[in-house]
């Protein structure tokens, strides 16, 4: 028993010896060094050899941290716990950290590569002279499909979704923004409508989808379409560009009543402590070959001019993901709504996701 209890100490105090060792070798990065950047992005939202090949450059080690919604984001950087160096907003969430002071001026001064990108999609009204975002993709809301499942229904409006044949047969990604939004659009109404009225006409409306609606769900819907479990899905652009990658009987349709137009830029968090460091990984981004480099593994629309000028035809010219400038003139940017009237988005979503059965 004496032998036995000898062993069990010499083997804790081999492993403390090793733990500790192990600190000094490798310690963990802290904020505010030089040689570390933390960011904090969407899930699959950055091609992983872009981060290695950033590192390689620079000599500045990436942390990497991931979100899934603009309000857990927002919720995080505002704690303030972890002095993230960039940030990867919606459009409504940048003119929310704009007003809560919680991003910091970019000086394009350091971002000679800024000129990559396309005018159109700069100075916009949620951030007028990008002083405090730089574009990084871009799309729309839409309604994913399987044509030769659907053959007589067809998609390009949104009521299409409410057809009686679509009976347990419809995914819809789980944002209160886009389900409500769609709902509205259905009815001609914006997707930043303030009057409960309207809303609870909408919320109505959405309720009465629930035969069709086989779930409400996040990147699932990605395994979903692909294994052919439904046949319609409403979904962001890029996301049933991804799809359609791996299910090529798919199509992708922005209904015509209207949709989102969505864009997602690249800030730098007040909390920063690599502010130097954020502005080399922004300026690298908006290289031209790194950007195609992203652009194709990622599946979104791009903002960077010269990237885009660099992806094949067929790309280019596919307006089911680069709509036409005619076509974007019809569709909607989310606009920040304030605090109570994004709670109640959000209640009456949860009470249209509580009503499936």
């Amino acid at each position: 028993m004496k032998r036995l209890l000898q062993l069990i100490g010499v083997s804790l105090l081999v492993a403390i010896l090793l733990l500790v060792s192990t600190r000094f070798i490798d310690p963990p990065p802290e904020a505010g060094k030089g040689n570390v950047l933390y960011v904090y992005n969407w899930g699959e939202y950055i091609d992983p050899d872009l981060l290695k090949k950033f590192e390689k450059e620079t000599g500045i080690r990436v942390i990497y941290e991931t979100f899934d919604s603009n309000e857990s984001m927002l919720a995080k950087i505002k704690n303030g716990g972890t002095h993230y160096d960039i940030a990867v907003p919606s459009e409504y969430a940048i003119q929310k950290m704009k007003s809560d002071h919680l991003l910091i001026p970019i000086d394009h001064s350091k971002l000679p590569n800024l000129k990559n990108l396309d005018p159109d999609f700069l100075d916009k009204d949620f951030d007028p002279g990008n002083r405090y975002s730089i574009p990084y993709f871009w799309g729309t809301v839409g309604i994913l499909f399987n044509p030769d499942h659907t053959k007589d229904i067809d998609f390009s409006s949104w009521d299409s979704l409410w057809d009686k044949r679509l009976k347990n047969n419809v995914l819809i990604v789980d944002g209160a923004r886009e389900g409500m939004g769609f709902a509205l659009n259905s009815m001609g109404e914006s997707l930043n409508e303030n009057d409960s009225a309207k809303l609870s006409q909408a919320e109505a409306k959405l309720k009465s989808l629930a035969p069709n609606v086989r779930g409400v769900v996040g990147d699932e819907i990605n395994t979903m379409m692909v294994q052919k479990e439904a046949d319609v899905a409403v979904v962001w652009s890029g996301m049933g560009a991804d799809i359609m990658t791996e299910n090529e009987d798919l199509d992708f349709v922005v209904p015509k009543e209207g949709s989102n137009l969505w864009f997602d830029n690249i800030v730098i968090p007040k909390t920063a402590q690599n502010v130097e460091g954020a502005h080399q990984f922004i300026n690298f981004l908006l290289d031209a070959k790194n950007g195609k480099q992203n652009t194709e593994w990622v599946g979104y629309a791009t903002p960077n001019k010269a990237s885009y000028q660099l992806l094949d035809q067929e790309t280019r010219e596919d307006e089911r993901f680069y709509p036409s400038p005619a076509v974007r003139e019809k569709l909607e940017v989310y606009e920040d709504l304030g605090p109570e009237k994004i709670a109640e988005y959000n209640e009456r979503f949860l009470r249209f996701k509580m009503s499936l059965k």
